[in-house]
């Protein structure tokens, strides 16, 4: 598996809260929660200090359990991180820290994924370009909008309803009826989109990306192409000229920004495979 990847914090931010890892056979990217201005978390870190803890623990399940599944060493990572809080924190809190997931593992003949959250794995198979995704934060974010837009007019404004959804997703955070992410509660493993590919065979592997929301906007907010035209951008390319379309984008076409960021982290990973 040959690996290259690039990620970079939005104009003007002075942290990335997205993180890319190798460890050995497995890759990953993550993106923490920005948190909103104004929001409490109940917790003395932030998502930049709960993607690097998290890498590290995942790193860590997999080195010592390399036979595990992916979602069995996820959980064991978000139990681990929860020590690592040192007792200082309210895990329960609905603003705790949290982050996307995206990974993929080699393995002999075949690899292995597993998608959590808007963090979207790309997988070109027997000549096939096809996109994993977990739409669940989506569904449950365009759910809350519609509430929302049902708020009369003159019985709040704009600050207000931005806070009632930011609320309201909150609540939604890791239930049944809403969304999953990696937080403080390792069952959320056991909620991600997995599943495994061979390595040989007319259906084998031969590229994939992964990507963080701030990369896959390119196709699924600004359009600029559909999923196999990112995939021969950044095999063609490289990962960087996926972020520097996406930089663009955000400059040229605000009209699209759907999110409260005029500009997100974005992280972009490409394995290929002989």
């Amino acid at each position: 598996m040959w690996v290259s990847s690039a990620s970079a914090a939005a104009p003007g931010r002075p942290e990335n809260e997205d993180l890319v890892f190798r460890f050995g056979p497995l890759v990953g990217v993550l993106d923490g929660a920005t948190v909103p201005e104004g929001f409490d978390t109940g917790c003395a870190h932030g998502p930049s200090w709960y993607v690097r803890h998290l890498a590290a623990r995942i790193g860590l399940a997999q080195a010592t359990r390399p036979a595990a599944t992916l979602m069995s060493n996820l959980a064991a990572a978000i139990l681990a991180v929860r020590a690592d809080h040192d007792g200082r924190c309210d895990l329960d809190h609905p603003g705790t820290p949290s982050s996307t997931v995206c990974l993929l593992r080699e393995g002999g003949d075949q690899v292995d994924y597993l998608v959590l959250c808007d963090s979207p794995l790309v997988l070109e198979t027997g000549g096939e370009v096809r996109v994993v995704t977990d739409d669940r934060l989506d569904a449950t974010t365009a759910e809350l909008r519609r509430a929302v837009a049902a708020v009369p007019a003159d019985a709040a404004d704009r600050a207000t309803r931005f806070r009632l959804a930011v609320t309201a997703q909150r609540e939604r955070m890791n239930r049944t009826h809403g969304y999953w992410v990696a937080a403080s509660d390792p069952d959320a493993a056991y909620h991600a989109v997995t599943g495994t590919l061979p390595l040989r065979g007319a259906g084998a592997l031969r590229r994939a990306v992964l990507l963080s929301d701030g990369a896959s906007c390119a196709v699924e907010q600004f359009g600029l192409f559909g999923w196999p035209g990112l995939l021969d951008l950044v095999a063609s390319e490289g990962p960087g000229a996926l972020v520097d379309r996406v930089r663009a984008a955000e400059r040229d076409h605000a009209d699209r920004l759907r999110r409260f960021k005029r500009a997100d982290d974005a992280s972009v990973v490409l394995c290929e495979f002989g």
